[in-house]
């Protein structure tokens, strides 16, 4: 690298990955806005080595970073470098030193492309940010079909966190962590959740998904005006009162049927279930406040044949002898539990997953 050129030099380890040499470099947030660059959109998907950013995702990243500044995560970026790079290994350890990138250098990103977007989104609201550095993984850029056929590897294996996975240890969201919190005081929840898959293995001794839960207590609680100190005893006394009705839940938690038997032969061992209950508890809710009489007021559930074969449930949640779990489905479901309730004064309708009536 000449003397007089411009270069940028970042604190880095080198390591040696299938016989080449490649760069793990500490960079601070502004150096990272202003000089790793994703390829133009503007190009055809074959002469690209990412895919085309989505703008619509920035924000919501933006505010994860603005609104967690104590304690927000970004793993490393990827990038490639076509340019000059000269490593000055330090006196103690030749694998650690400083990496010297010439200016005059093209340098693209490999993986993370809306991480590198969402930091310079952050930067113009929290300039302070610059101070802090992230991680970039640095390669050889060795031409146009090598980077593309790195964003495939880097992605290969990618899987994303099951929807229970995510709320089990999302410890920052409020209503993650009470309802993990309550369904320790719920018995019939309380040892019997698949916390980590949204789906139940035929092994597993489950009875009912994190996700399913957690969904369907929010449909429960939506728009309805009750006091944060009062939230934790709703959906406890809720869920309890819902338990005392449901005698296939009852079996299967007393071990009567075993969980594989219960999910095969009930539909109320599924999340569409839970859900149209936790829906249906939305209009018990506006109705109904006394809790003491919650019990009484499900107690027709106990009427309702939940067998996947019986009639009423063709057509309905049934559909070609599968369950059907689209929001339409579910919403039907709902009110069809509303309308077997016969509450008088219960309004028209009940609510969905969308929001409407």
């Amino acid at each position: 690298m000449k003397s007089k050129e411009c270069v940028m030099e970042l604190p880095a380890v080198k390591g040696i990955q299938a016989g080449k040499p490649y760069y793990t470099v500490m960079c601070p947030l502004h150096m990272v806005a202003g000089f790793f660059k994703y390829t133009d959109n503007t190009l055809p998907p074959d002469m690209r080595v990412q895919r085309v950013l989505n703008k619509q995702r920035i924000p919501e990243m933006k505010e994860y970073i603005l609104s967690n500044q104590d304690s927000y995560v970004f793993s490393a970026l990827t990038a490639s470098v076509d340019g000059e790079l000269d490593f000055v290994p330090s006196k103690a350890n030749e694998s650690t030193g400083q990496l010297k990138i010439s200016m005059n250098s093209r340098i693209i990103i490999n993986d993370g492309q809306h991480r590198r977007a969402a930091i310079e989104a952050a930067l113009e609201d929290c300039p302070d940010l610059r101070y802090e550095d992230i991680s970039i993984v640095i390669y050889y850029d060795l031409g146009l079909e090598r980077s593309q056929q790195m964003f495939t590897d880097l992605n290969r294996y990618a899987i994303r966190p099951t929807k229970s996975l995510n709320i089990l240890y999302d410890n920052r969201d409020a209503f993650s962590v009470l309802v993990k919190e309550c369904i320790t005081h719920i018995p019939m929840f309380n040892g019997s959740v698949e916390n980590e898959k949204s789906t139940i293995s035929n092994r597993s001794k489950a009875l009912f998904t994190l996700s399913g839960i957690f969904h369907a207590t929010k449909l429960l609680l939506r728009g309805v005006d009750i006091n944060d100190a009062d939230v934790r005893e709703t959906i406890i006394e809720f869920w309890n009162a819902v338990s005392k009705n449901m005698p296939p839940w009852s079996e299967a938690k007393q071990r009567a049927i075993t969980p594989d038997d219960f999910r095969q032969t009930y539909i109320c061992a599924h999340a569409i279930t839970v859900k149209a209950l936790g829906d249906l508890g939305n209009t018990l809710l506006l109705t109904t406040p006394d809790k003491k009489e919650w019990a009484n007021k499900l107690s027709f559930l106990q009427e309702i044949n939940w067998n996947k074969e019986s009639k009423e449930l063709q057509g309905l949640v049934m559909v070609n002898g599968r369950i059907s779990s689209a929001a339409s489905n579910q919403k039907a479901f709902a009110e069809h539990l509303l309308k077997k309730s016969n509450w008088s004064n219960a309004p028209k309708g009940v609510h969905h997953e969308s929001g409407k009536k």
